[in-house]
């Protein structure tokens, strides 16, 4: 791995949560990359295989419909995003640069939300610091371990639909 550059390193900052009274189901991420935080949205990089992944576990096609056409699905379909990480420096996109971070109040936001009973975290990053973040609240949650959807992580598109199919269990 090359080294970072922390003079490189910009202060980036998550979006606000996607979630409402009928979310069940909380997809977290770690931090939106840099493509994603340049159209400000969601998984916004098109080699990310996030709105796939979803489309195929909710049975919707997601990819014509526009940013806030998804978003309505998700939220239809009981499924709401975030991130753990709040902000944090960064250079780049990838999860192993991110420096000094700080994270969401994920514990307040599953408060207002008490209906939520799956956290889905998407990749290794965002679970490990979800779960410590959580501490001992994590037991009162179904936890979903899911292969990130990020193009870094080159694990075939069907062996990780296979993985993310799992959250079929989880919707109304």
């Amino acid at each position: 791995m090359p080294l970072v550059n922390d003079s490189q390193a910009v202060r980036k900052r998550c979006f606000d949560p996607v979630v409402d009274e009928r979310t069940r189901l909380l997809v977290l991420g770690s931090l939106p990359g840099d493509k994603s935080l340049a159209v400000q949205e969601y998984y916004g990089n098109r080699q990310n295989r996030f709105w796939s992944l979803i489309a195929e576990v909710i049975g919707v096609e997601l990819i014509p419909l526009s940013y806030q056409g998804r978003l309505e699905a998700l939220l239809r379909h009981g499924i709401g995003l975030w991130d753990v990480v709040a902000e944090a420096h960064r250079s780049g996109s990838l999860d192993s640069y991110i420096r000094d971070r700080q994270e969401n109040d994920l514990v307040g936001l599953l408060k207002r939300f008490p209906q939520i009973h799956t956290l889905a975290f998407n990749g290794g990053t965002a679970a490990r610091f979800g779960i410590k973040k959580l501490g001992e609240h994590s037991s009162a949650y179904r936890i979903v371990h899911l292969p990130s959807s990020s193009p870094a992580y080159t694990l075939p598109f069907v062996e990780k639909l296979s993985q993310w199919k799992v959250l079929r269990d989880t919707l109304p």
